[in-house]
């Protein structure tokens, strides 16, 4: 599928030539375009400052229709990371209505999001978690 294609490759020359505060990210495999590990670093003034945190993105085959899963490899507390590492932000939900009315489809996955806004996102959500819908509980 060409159109993929061009999207990730432009997500991943864009990345190497204009790369982003606060993370890195490249292709786990170069033959598999479909799976990204992106390294974070901990934001300034957060519980996670100074530390850096190993996560993978996994695109589906109809990416940039539907949004990629989001897992921390590294382990973090955090009311918005299950415990088993998945990632429960707005932006890689499904796109359209929220069944349960919570969020907005703005707010969810539109096809113009890349790996960049997806990781400005999950930097802000380690500065500013969303206690209203935890996936971790405990955390929260």
């Amino acid at each position: 599928t060409p159109k993929v294609t061009l999207n990730f490759f432009f997500s991943y020359t864009e990345l190497n030539k204009n790369p982003v505060e606060g993370f890195s990210a490249g292709l786990i495999d170069d033959n598999d375009l479909y799976r990204w590990e992106v390294l974070i670093i901990g934001p300034p003034d957060t519980l996670y400052e100074g530390g850096v945190f190993k996560a993978h993105l996994t695109f589906p085959k109809d990416y940039p229709l539907r949004p990629p899963k989001m897992k921390f490899i590294t382990e973090i507390w955090h009311p918005n990371v299950d415990k088993n590492g998945d990632v429960c932000i707005s932006i890689l939900h499904e796109p359209g209505e929220d069944k349960y009315g919570y969020e907005k489809p703005e707010e969810r996955w539109l096809p113009i999001h890349t790996v960049e806004t997806i990781m400005i996102s999950v930097i802000s959500m380690l500065a500013d978690p969303n206690g209203d819908s935890p996936a971790n509980v405990d955390a929260a």
